[in-house]
């Protein structure tokens, strides 16, 4: 049954959700965006753009892999989201993170399990590579 206390604790619990996203989301919107009113983000592009031209991305858009591989998802969104970013570009970046994302959290956890890192590691990083190779190919 729906009460006044499921919708208070929908709004808490959803408003402590807000809070948490907003901690990562806000300050790498900002960063990305301060970044790209300097030439530094001109410097990024210039270097990475032979290594993302293979997959249809701009050079910019390594600091979105780079974040979301290190961090988080999270951290990608922000960066994404100060971006200047083409439908296509952003379905690349999110299935290539869906692969190799939080690596070096989720890196710890496989040390942990006994699972050999250089493995897991290699195989979602090549995953990541080869599918955004793919998608630039066929979108």
């Amino acid at each position: 049954m729906i009460t006044i206390g499921t919708f208070k604790r929908g709004f808490v619990n959803g408003f402590k959700t807000l809070w948490l996203l907003s901690k990562v989301l806000v300050p790498v919107y900002l960063l990305i965006t301060l970044i790209r009113l300097t030439p530094i983000i001109d410097w990024i592009s210039l270097v990475f753009k032979p290594l993302m031209f293979i997959f249809g991305l701009p050079g910019e858009a390594a600091i979105v892999l780079v974040l979301g591989n290190t961090l988080n998802l999270y951290a990608a969104l922000g960066a994404i989201a100060s971006l200047t970013l083409t439908v296509k570009q952003i379905t690349i970046l999110a299935v290539m993170l869906a692969f190799s994302h939080s690596l070096i959290v989720e890196t710890a956890i496989f040390n942990k399990l006994n699972v050999p890192v250089t493995k897991v590691v290699t195989f979602r990083i090549s995953l990541g590579v080869l599918s955004g190779v793919i998608l630039n190919l066929i979108l």
